[in-house]
């Protein structure tokens, strides 16, 4: 076994240093890379708040899109979650608003956090949400529950070939998730 000299130590240390500085790098970086990732794949506008101050309606009468609503939680999880409204027929330019219903099932406080997902991934640029819930965390009291609004417009450039948009939800509760990391 051979003994490791004063040189080689600082030589691991400062390679250890240099290594975490790149990971901390690292960790920056991968913000700017997650917004380009967005913009290439069309995620983006899936998730990004739009201000609703700015949207221009310019409704296309001739046109009408199914929109469905699917409301989803995790196997188990304290929540009672559903859509107001199954399917609504929309015409592309105009703004719409709808609601999820949720009820925290447990008798203390509880946040969540709602992830969308729209399908099929061809709409996914071109549904943009004014409004929703799944911007911010949700803090429920004890049992409490309410409904939470989101306010949509499908551009008009939706290709023709998509007739049913499919927008759905996954709540989870931040408070269980952050319990069973424990």
């Amino acid at each position: 076994m051979t003994q490791n000299t004063p040189q080689d130590n600082k030589a691991l240390t400062l390679k250890l240093v240099v290594m975490t500085l790149a990971m901390f790098g690292f960790g920056f970086a991968l913000v700017p890379l997650y917004s380009v990732f967005c913009e290439i794949t069309g995620i983006r506008s899936a998730i990004v708040e739009t201000d609703a101050n700015q949207v221009i309606e310019t409704p296309d009468i001739d046109r009408e899109v199914t929109i469905e609503f699917v409301a989803n939680r995790i196997v188990g999880a304290a929540w009672e979650f559903e859509p107001s409204v199954t399917k609504m027929k929309v015409h592309p330019g105009k703004l719409y608003s709808t609601t999820f219903f949720a009820r925290n099932l447990l008798d203390r406080p509880i946040t969540g956090l709602a992830t969308p997902d729209i399908k099929p991934a061809a709409a996914n640029k071109y549904f943009q949400k004014t409004e929703c819930f799944c911007f911010t965390e949700q803090k429920f009291g004890a049992s409490e529950s309410r409904d939470m609004p989101v306010r949509f417009i499908i551009d008009p450039e939706l290709p023709e070939h998509v007739d049913t948009v499919t927008l759905s939800y996954t709540f989870y509760s931040q408070t269980e998730l952050a319990s069973a990391a424990r």
